[in-house]
């Protein structure tokens, strides 16, 4: 069996391009994280000295926001599928700009909540003000590094290096960005529920 042989043995074995596997592996750690914050934010909740405060509205804004972005997404991997270079590259732009669009208004949010007098830490916070501003934080920084993701795709998109038979980096990109959509829709739901 010569070399070239293994290679493809290996990779029928595994199933997966290696990137796809790594970007698997980074979102199971990312639910495994935000699981770990959501049951500390449930635990913490009902040991008492908890406030209770109303969402900002704007928190339904920046929902709507990272839905349409996702939509977009979609529509960019759609027209690399089908080769339309020009429709692929505007769902990349929409993209990043509807993303760009949720994190100001994740900032928006946080003046909201501090209008409120929603604090994240000292004298006048409360452990509940606390955790929002942890989930919200920490959500933006993924969705941050998926901005850079969908930038890079887009730049290959513009070198023409993105189409039907060079599919894994948007692949990739779409996977992460709908699962940072969905992780969102998660976490407005959670606080909805359980603020």
């Amino acid at each position: 069996m010569n070399t070239s042989e293994l290679l493809v043995e290996k990779e029928e074995g595994l199933g997966l391009h290696p990137k796809r596997l790594v970007l698997i592996l980074l979102i199971f750690s990312i639910i495994m994280m935000f699981a770990a914050f959501t049951s500390g934010y449930i635990v913490r909740r009902d040991e008492g000295n908890w406030r209770e405060f109303d969402l900002p509205l704007s928190l339904l804004f920046n929902t709507i926001a990272i839905a349409l972005s996702s939509a977009a997404m979609q529509w960019a991997y759609y027209s690399a599928k089908h080769n339309e270079v020009k429709r692929t590259q505007l769902g990349l732009l929409l993209t990043l700009g509807l993303g760009i669009v949720f994190l100001f208004g994740q900032v928006h949010s946080w003046s909201d909540l501090v209008a409120g007098r929603t604090f994240f830490g000292g004298a006048d916070a409360n452990p509940s003000g606390s955790f929002v501003y942890v989930l919200m934080g920490v959500h933006a920084f993924h969705l941050i590094t998926g901005l850079i993701f969908v930038a890079v795709v887009l730049k290959r998109s513009l070198n023409y290096q993105v189409h039907s038979r060079a599919m894994l980096s948007i692949g990739n990109a779409s996977i992460y960005w709908h699962f940072l959509g969905g992780l969102w829709l998660y976490l407005y739901l959670f606080l909805l529920l359980n603020h």
